[in-house]
């Protein structure tokens, strides 16, 4: 084995076996789909990162999470998105329990019942 070559990773091996026993045809057809399939990812990872830079230069407003390279589950949402609520300053309670938060879960306080 000579040091120069590189061996070739499972999935090159399997993607190879597996074409080694379909006809020359089928296998030029989908060779020619892998390389389509890279250059179109490619070719709209470029379209949106040139559209990202024109918007920049523009001064159009850029979401957050819309900026080149950065997405999000919520971008994907539209009307199921859910609302955010204005932030209004909070009073920070004094001491908090365990019960705190447990919200609707939290047991409810019994008197009067004379049992202890």
């Amino acid at each position: 084995m000579s040091a120069g070559v590189q061996l070739a990773s499972g999935k090159s091996e399997i993607f190879e076996a597996v074409l080694k026993f379909m006809p020359d045809w089928v296998q030029i057809t989908v060779i020619a789909l892998v390389v389509l399939a890279v250059f179109v990812s490619w070719g709209v990872k470029l379209k949106r990162k040139i559209d990202y830079r024109r918007a920049v230069r523009n001064g159009q407003p850029v979401h957050a999470a819309a900026q080149y390279g950065q997405r999000s589950g919520a971008d994907h949402l539209g009307a199921y998105a859910p609302q955010q609520a204005p932030m209004l300053p909070q009073p920070a309670p004094a001491q908090q329990s365990g019960a705190d938060f447990l919200g609707a879960y939290a047991p409810q306080n019994r008197q009067g019942n004379g049992s202890v």
